[in-house]
């Protein structure tokens, strides 16, 4: 047998306020706001990705020998390294200037097209001759370690330090946390505001794979504006909130068996 729970209240405003219900039980979204750094996944890629070229077409250089006397392996085009100069200096450039709608594809597709135009036609040889003693190589371990020193920073900041301060967003409450120092701040969704700021085609699409800010706004006397920076699949992300919010706190009826229904 069965006992039954306890009718819901109409007075509740807060979720903890719902009898026979815990806290863990609701259903909840947690939000994660990312650093910059989120953008910079294709630098270290290309160049494992060049690494691995470097290794399989590289020639050696036996007059600047390594630390431990073994020849330099160094790949004999110029145009890797002028191709991840260009790479690393578009993810400077997008992930600290947003340039919205078409306007960013444009850029980037422009500035791609002559890079990899001039490449084919052997153009960055010449051009690079009006500047005196100027060729861009890099050997194998600079690839190597480079990439390697951004895969472990990147990865850091995306699994440990920006989820330190996290959002987690309940039927009738959206409260701030932190692991670090164990602090949280509450905030009453009655009222409050959930949007999409536009996106950086190439920036949030591309490089962010479907990344993009969010703005919540709260109600009341003390309101406040938050923007989310960066936060992974922000469609996705954005749906779920507004519907969690619109549930009001005496909607949720517990099932028999304590859970929501």
């Amino acid at each position: 047998m069965s006992t039954a729970q306890p009718p819901v209240p109409q007075h509740i405003t807060s979720p903890e306020q719902i009898p026979g219900i815990a806290p863990s039980q609701l259903p909840d979204l947690i939000v994660y706001s990312h650093s910059p750094l989120l953008y910079w996944w294709p630098v270290w890629v290309l160049g494992y990705l060049f690494a691995l070229l470097t290794r399989i077409q590289g020639v050696e250089v036996h007059e600047l020998p390594t630390v431990s006397g073994n020849p330099m392996l160094i790949h004999p085009s110029k145009n890797l390294g002028v191709i991840y100069t260009v790479v690393f200096m578009l993810v400077i450039l997008f992930s600290n200037i947003t340039l919205r709608g078409v306007i960013s594809i444009a850029a980037v597709l422009a500035v791609m097209f002559l890079t990899v135009l001039f490449a084919y036609l052997g153009w960055w040889d010449y051009i690079l001759e009006w500047i005196p003693y100027l060729s861009i190589h890099m050997n194998m371990g600079f690839y190597v370690f480079f990439s390697t020193f951004l895969c472990i920073i990147w990865l850091l900041a995306f699994f440990v330090f920006d989820r330190v301060k996290f959002w987690r967003i309940r039927p009738g409450q959206m409260t701030v946390e932190y692991l670090v120092g164990g602090a949280e701040k509450s905030y009453d969704t009655r009222g409050m505001i959930a949007e999409q700021l536009p996106q950086d085609l190439f920036r949030n699409m591309v490089l962010g794979l479907g990344a993009g800010d969010i703005r919540l706004i709260t109600s009341g006397v003390r309101s406040e504006e938050m923007v989310l920076h960066n936060v992974m699949f922000v469609r996705r992300k954005i749906h779920a909130i507004q519907k969690l919010i619109e549930i009001k706190p005496d909607q949720l009826v517990p099932n028999a068996d304590g859970s929501i229904g």
